[in-house]
């Protein structure tokens, strides 16, 4: 099965996260227990909480003090950003207050104005890890397939030694970008 014809994933699948769209004008808390995929597109005022990933999209205004493990910034943010896991700014970010992250990807173009501060990792599981074989299965793709996105550089990858390792949250971000093609 091909990758864009992939079936959508049930909530009620282990380990599947929801995925929740704010594409409107919103005012308030936000707070989650369990792990979601949490897109914002549109206007946020208040605070969020998010277990899981968090998607600042590029048209997304947000003014809020923000915690969550795996956060994407393309839009506007104000207020204070804290990552348990990886914080990334994409060339469309303008985040103005502090970082609070284990790691950070500031992509060319982000725009950045207030105090980074790298803490430790400590109480974060150890990143997923799939070989090449596990990611075929788990994107329905075949091996050849990722092999060239790979030497393309289509695909994020991690090398370790002579073999091809991919991170599940890198892999789940990517896919959701739809930069497979």
């Amino acid at each position: 099965m091909a990758f864009g014809d992939k079936k959508p994933v049930k909530l009620s699948e282990p380990g599947a996260l929801n995925v929740i769209e704010l594409n409107a004008q919103m005012n308030g808390s936000l707070s989650f227990q369990e792990p979601v995929d949490l897109r914002i597109n549109g206007h946020f005022r208040g605070s969020l909480d998010v277990k899981g990933a968090l998607t600042v999209g590029t048209c997304a205004d947000v003014e809020a003090d923000i915690t969550g493990d795996n956060i994407v910034i393309a839009g506007k943010v104000k207020g204070t950003v804290n990552a348990t896991r990886l914080l990334t700014l994409m060339p469309t970010a303008v985040l103005i207050g502090d970082i609070h992250a284990p790691k950070l990807n500031v992509v060319e173009g982000a725009i950045f104005q207030g105090h980074c501060h790298m803490t430790a990792e400590e109480a974060a599981p150890a990143a997923e890890l799939f070989d090449l074989k596990g990611l075929s299965a788990y994107l329905e793709i075949e091996e050849g397939v990722i092999l060239e996105l790979v030497r393309a550089g289509k695909i994020p990858v991690v090398m370790e030694g002579d073999v091809y390792k991919f991170e599940r949250a890198q892999i789940d971000q990517w896919a959701a970008a739809g930069t497979s093609k």
